[in-house]
């Protein structure tokens, strides 16, 4: 993990205020059902996290120290077993009733051997009868190209810097299919300006199902929306819910 979108606190902060949950957290609400245990793998800030652990034992695990420095000191952190752990290497010697990997967390392992590797820790996680859940950006959706400077600026209330100017800037790269964005964050009152460049990977539905398939996972359910609608190829996500094989 060496993206200062997640791992510098000058720029952790702007974190939750970017990303205050949606439909996906609505759905994930619902969908957790009686599960009473939950790993949350790329658990980030852990707004979600502490949602969940009200009544179940719930575990947020995440490489990122700076998030996980968020996520301790929110409310109801104090439920949850935070730990700092990579999604790919990642053993607890335990197994859950609910694994999620959301926010797109997927999409920052660059590689076919990190996915699968990310896969094989879904699997390893999931408690006899146990559910796992899991989010990526469709690519024939092509939303990156909705992410350049004129497109994506907008603004927002910082609780100490005031109002925020921010953007992105995106490009793909035609043969890895990896797509480089640039975020930037400006505060009009000094001028100081603080900047992140990341890295994800868009992988197709195909090869997801084949690569689930190698990790001994079976997907019972494919979703294109937080909304609940089934996957289509026109649809802007790749949702798969599912079990051990």
């Amino acid at each position: 993990m060496d993206d200062r979108l997640y791992i510098d606190p000058e720029l952790v902060q702007f974190y939750d205020l970017e990303n205050e949950g949606g439909d996906d957290v609505d759905f994930i609400m619902r969908f957790v059902g009686d599960a009473r245990s939950v790993l949350d793998l790329g658990c980030g800030t852990g707004a979600l996290t502490a949602m969940l652990a009200d009544g179940r034992a719930v575990t947020g695990a995440d490489p990122a120290p700076a998030m996980l420095d968020v996520a301790r000191k929110r409310p109801g952190g104090e439920h949850v077993e935070w730990v700092e752990g990579d999604a790919r290497s990642l053993r607890l010697a335990k197994g859950f009733d609910l694994v999620l990997l959301t926010g797109h967390a997927f999409q920052v392992f660059l590689t076919e051997e990190d996915q699968r590797a990310a896969l094989d820790t879904i699997a390893a996680h999931l408690a006899p009868g146990g559910r796992f859940i899991f989010d990526s950006r469709n690519p024939l959706a092509r939303e990156w190209l909705e992410w350049g400077p004129d497109d994506s600026r907008r603004t927002i209330a910082h609780p100490t810097f005031g109002l925020v100017e921010a953007w992105n800037d995106a490009v793909q790269d035609a043969a890895s299919g990896i797509v480089t964005y640039d975020t930037f964050y400006r505060v009009p009152a000094d001028g100081r300006q603080f900047h992140a460049r990341s890295h994800i990977a868009f992988p197709a539905q195909e090869r997801l199902a084949a690569m689930m398939t190698e990790a001994g996972l079976a997907v019972d359910r494919w979703l294109g929306s937080w909304q609940g609608a089934a996957y289509a190829p026109d649809m802007g996500e790749i949702i798969p819910i599912g079990r051990k094989a």
